[in-house]
C-alpha cells in the first residue's frame, strides 16, 4: 500500500510536469503521455487521479491560485487589510507565468472560467473573501450586504484587472493599477 505522502508526491510531480507543459507548448498541445513521461509515471497512475488532461489543466490552474491566494497572509482586520491582500494576491496572479501562459496560449480555455462557470479556485477564493467580510462588517469597515454578493463583485472586478492588465500598462503600469484597484476596491466595500 502507498503512503499518502507518496501519493501527494506523485500528484505534485504530475501538476509540475503539467505545468512545464504548459509553459513549453501552450495549453492546446499538452498530452497526458507527455504529461507523463515528464513525471516519469505511467498514463494509468495520471488516470487513477484525474480522466483527462483538462481536468488536470484545471487543477493545476486550482493550485496556482490558491497557492497565491495562501502566500499572501492577512495583516490584519478590517477593509484596508482585506483590500491590501487582494491587491497583493493580483499582482502575483498577474505575474505567474503559468497563468500568464493560459491565457496567451488558450483564451478559449480560460474562457470557461471566465464566462461560463465558476471553478473551484474562484469558488474557493469566493468562500475565504466572503468570511474575512463578514468579520470586517462586524467590525463597521466593510459596508452592509450578503458577504458572498460583496465577494463575487470583488472577484469579478479583480480577475476582470488581471485578465487585462497588459493591454492597459501603457495608461496604468503595475504600481499604478495596483493604486487603482485599490481605489476601486476600498470604494465599493466602504460605507457610502
Amino acid at each position: 500500500m502507498l503512503s499518502i505522502s507518496n501519493e501527494q508526491d506523485v500528484g505534485d510531480r504530475i501538476l509540475a510536469a503539467a505545468a512545464t507543459c504548459v509553459r513549453d507548448y501552450g495549453i492546446d498541445r499538452v498530452t497526458l503521455a507527455e504529461i507523463a513521461r515528464r513525471a516519469k509515471v505511467s498514463r494509468p497512475t495520471i488516470y487513477r487521479r484525474w480522466p483527462d488532461t483538462q481536468a488536470i489543466l484545471a487543477a493545476l490552474l486550482t493550485r496556482r491560485i490558491t497557492e497565491a491566494a495562501r502566500e499572501v497572509p492577512l495583516a490584519g482586520p478590517g477593509r484596508t487589510a482585506i483590500v491590501d491582500r487582494i491587491v497583493a494576491v493580483a499582482a502575483r496572479l498577474r505575474h505567474d507565468d503559468l497563468l500568464s501562459a493560459v491565457l496567451h496560449s488558450a483564451p478559449e480555455f480560460a474562457m470557461v472560467y471566465i464566462a461560463e462557470r465558476l471553478g473551484t479556485s474562484q469558488r474557493l477564493l469566493i468562500d475565504v473573501l466572503a468570511d474575512d467580510l463578514r468579520a470586517a462588517q462586524a467590525d463597521g469597515s466593510v459596508r452592509a450586504g450578503d458577504p458572498r454578493r460583496l465577494a463575487t463583485m470583488v472577484l469579478l472586478v479583480v480577475q476582470s484587472t488581471i485578465q487585462s492588465a497588459q493591454i492597459v500598462e501603457p495608461i496604468l503600469p503595475p504600481e499604478e493599477l495596483a493604486t487603482e484597484l485599490t481605489h476601486a476596491l476600498n470604494g465599493y466595500l466602504a460605507h457610502g
